[in-house]
């Protein structure tokens, strides 16, 4: 079978359901730092940095000026009071046949790395090279993020178009886009038509189907 040179994995969404851990730990910053309920997430900010989040958030009460001790608060509480995210059908068995292939493989994230890191030891899971938010000067939707990663892998530039990139929201796909790479659409939040106008080559439901159109 001809496998690509190397699959990047976006995080929530594609390896794990966190929308619980998240949004309880944005629930709990707000209500600390503002004494009031959360407005509900907007779909559209899915995949973007927790910085472009928390502007949101706070923009929604005229508070744009306190959007970095929002980001500090949430980063605070998805540590403090660390909420496992659920694990999403395939992962062990693409990490195990990429393992075995000798394929390289990461993930790159618009989370935060110590949520990153709890997650993976928590779940157990075989990823060794991890990006967050902090490794980047510019987040997605720039390529930044799997650039970084690629090369942290060893690939050079010109294997960037023989590489998958894993992403549920339009944010990453456009990332994978303009990194040069070959972005495959997981339908957690957007429609596969919806991904497929963003840059999806293929759309699979989770990892799992791809993982079996890969083996046959």
């Amino acid at each position: 079978m001809h496998l690509p040179k190397g699959f990047l994995f976006d995080f929530d969404g594609v390896v794990v359901n966190s929308f619980e851990s998240h949004g309880a730990a944005w629930s709990a910053a707000f209500k600390e730092l503002f004494n009031e309920e959360i407005a509900p997430f907007p779909k559209s900010h899915a995949g973007r940095s927790p910085m472009v989040i928390a502007e949101y958030f706070c923009s929604v009460i005229g508070e744009e000026k306190r959007t970095e001790e929002l980001y500090a608060l949430k980063d605070k509480y998805l540590d403090i009071h660390f909420k496992a995210p659920k694990l999403l059908p395939g992962v062990r068995e693409f990490t195990t046949l990429l393992t075995k292939e000798k394929i390289p493989y990461g993930i790159a994230s618009n989370a935060t790395k110590q949520f990153l890191k709890n997650s993976v030891h928590h779940l157990n899971l075989n990823f060794t090279t991890v990006f967050g938010v902090e490794d980047y000067e510019k987040p997605k939707p720039a390529p930044e993020a799997y650039i970084t990663l690629a090369k942290a892998l060893g690939f050079k530039e010109n294997d960037f178009k023989d590489i998958w990139v894993f992403e549920d929201s339009l944010t990453g796909t456009k990332a994978a886009k303009l990194a040069g790479m070959i972005p495959i659409g997981i339908l957690t939040q957007y429609s596969k038509d919806e991904l497929k106008k963003a840059g999806s080559d293929l759309v699979f439901p989770t990892l799992l189907e791809a993982y079996k159109y890969l083996i046959n």
